[in-house]
């Protein structure tokens, strides 16, 4: 019997919102304060995908410049209508405008319309339900008040015009106020998404919060506004009965989908610690298969959790699905969660869609100023502030992973450091960058921020001329390694348990790229990267 392994999306990829379009399916995740936001990934299978783009990837759609970490974009829902494909998101923090926003495209790829804000919409984790006879609604999670606990939030719902022909997109009509929760003095009940299934309204949500209690709970009535009851044996999915050291915790945030051949199927978030209850790669997209039984959805029927593999789907009239792992476009993806090279020679005039910067500032890079390389501009905003750092990330997606590249630092000054970078947070973070050494020669440095506090690891002198710095991760083991001068030296190391949300807080996985700062003082130094290259694997699954 054919398997496939789970995560399905490795890495920083939370509270995954899916929908099928003939035989293509669309899904977008969370991004939080990082840009471009809201990656988009198709898929003929629904294991192997390939992003395609982002949903926000104009500075003017969206204000995330003066958002902390873990805030920003939470919780999309896609949907497709009428011809089009609708996400609804909500923006949160900053002095930027936030709250909720419906955003629209004919094409999952792009180009994105600008937002249409829903001033009226309170609250986090907004959805979208579009009933068999077209009408539209909007559901969303906010927090009751008056409470009856701390956490109570409240799951509400209201019809919404999406047609802009009509004024749309608005919210119309009475608010109905569906669910608190599963359990009395359940935290966060949220990310709900209704379906209607055999004539019946059925609500998936998420509560517990979002961490190791994580769980999904279902409800189902005769009518869309309610009223609705719970299934008895609520959560429906949890991993929180078994163990800080179970291979998959925090699962939830599930989103519900049908295949042409009838089977059902949901995608959500789960995290994988590793070396302790550490999981720096953050909150991942997994996929488990749904049995309907009595009139409600079994999640990973026969097993009752999220394993490490299931029967692979059977997606299409033949159930062969794409076993070449082709997509929509015919193109083919590389297996989730196992291994994976990538190599970026920065050749091309825009970036890959896997890379990030923080927020929506002005990019401080550039690929023309010198071409076939990665020019980094030495600006005083650091990876410490709530700003935009002269970054470009990508996710860590395997608890092993070698990330090298080769740099051309200009800058002599002290203060001025260009190199690799390891991002958590403002706070949590690791450095190996080429720097002065306030002499009038440079050295490669190994720092670690810590809970705001900087510590220099190790430091040793470098030659003029191109360095090729390199960061490996072993488990919670982070290594850092310089070549210059014909040379290969280990210049330090630090335990990276720090860098995982238990730990540090919020909401995120790693970010991992080429980073420059001129720490406070204004400067003219450039930083040139003529190569990066991503290598992971997951030492615990085998091909």
């Amino acid at each position: 019997m054919r398997t496939f392994r789970n995560p399905v999306l490795p890495g920083c990829h939370p509270d995954p919102s899916i929908c099928r379009v003939g035989d293509d399916y669309v899904l977008v995740t969370s991004t939080f304060e990082y840009f471009p936001g809201l990656p988009v990934f198709i898929s003929r299978d629904l294991v192997h995908w390939r992003q395609v783009g982002h949903v926000l990837d104009r500075r003017d759609q969206v204000d995330l410049s003066t958002v902390p970490s873990s805030g920003g974009l939470f919780a999309p829902t896609i949907r497709h209508h009428d011809g089009r494909f609708l996400v609804v998101c909500t923006v949160v923090g900053g002095t930027g405008r936030s709250g909720s926003f419906v955003v629209t495209a004919t094409d999952p790829a792009g180009p994105w319309s600008d937002p249409a804000w829903l001033d009226d919409a309170p609250g986090i984790d907004p959805s979208l339900f579009i009933d068999d006879n077209g009408q539209a609604w909007y559901v969303g999670t906010r927090q009751s008040d008056p409470a009856a606990w701390p956490g109570q939030t409240d799951v509400w719902l209201r019809e919404i015009e999406l047609d802009p022909a009509r004024g749309g997109p608005r919210l119309t009509g009475p608010e109905h106020v569906l669910w608190h929760g599963a359990l009395t003095g359940a935290v966060w009940a949220e990310g709900p998404h209704l379906y209607r299934v055999d004539g019946r309204y059925y609500l998936v949500a998420a509560e517990g919060g979002t961490e190791h209690h994580h769980a999904v709970s279902v409800a189902r009535a005769d009518r869309v506004t309610g009223p609705y009851s719970g299934n008895p044996g609520n959560p429906m999915l949890t991993h929180r009965h078994l163990g800080r050291d179970h291979p998959v915790v925090g699962v939830g945030h599930a989103d519900l989908m049908q295949t042409p051949t009838g089977d059902w199927w949901a995608v959500l978030l789960g995290s994988r610690p590793y070396g302790g209850y550490f999981p720096n790669l953050g909150r991942e997209t997994f996929l488990v298969p749904v049995r309907w039984e009595d009139g409600w959805p079994v999640f990973a029927p026969g097993v009752g959790q999220v394993a490490d593999t299931f029967p692979f789907p059977s997606v299409s009239a033949g159930g062969n699905g794409c076993p070449d792992g082709s997509t929509v476009d015919g193109s083919t993806a590389p297996p989730p969660a196992v291994a994976l090279t990538d190599r970026d020679d920065f050749d091309r005039p825009t970036l890959a869609p896997t890379w990030n910067q923080v927020r929506t500032g002005q990019p401080c890079w550039s690929l023309t100023a010198h071409p076939g390389w990665l020019r980094l501009y030495l600006q005083p905003t650091t990876l410490a502030d709530v700003a935009t750092p002269t970054f470009v990330g990508r996710r860590q997606q395997h608890r092993d992973m070698v990330v090298s590249a080769r740099i051309d630092v200009c800058g002599t000054q002290p203060h001025e450091e260009a190199g690799l970078a390891v991002r958590q947070s403002e706070a949590d973070h690791l450095l190996l960058v080429v720097a002065g050494d306030g002499h009038g020669h440079r050295e490669v440095r190994a720092l670690r921020r810590r809970r705001g506090e900087l510590t220099v690891l190790g430091r040793a002198p470098v030659p003029d001329g191109e360095v090729v710095l390199t960061l490996r991760a072993r488990d919670q083991d982070y290594g850092f390694e310089y070549r210059a001068g014909g040379r290969t030296e280990r210049l330090a190391g630090a335990h990276g348990g720090f860098l995982s949300s238990p730990e540090a807080g919020g909401f995120l996985g790693v970010w991992v790229g080429p980073y420059a700062s001129s720490n406070g003082r204004p400067s003219e130094a450039v930083a040139d990267i003529d190569w990066f290259e991503y290598a992971g694997s997951d030492r615990t699954v085998t091909t």
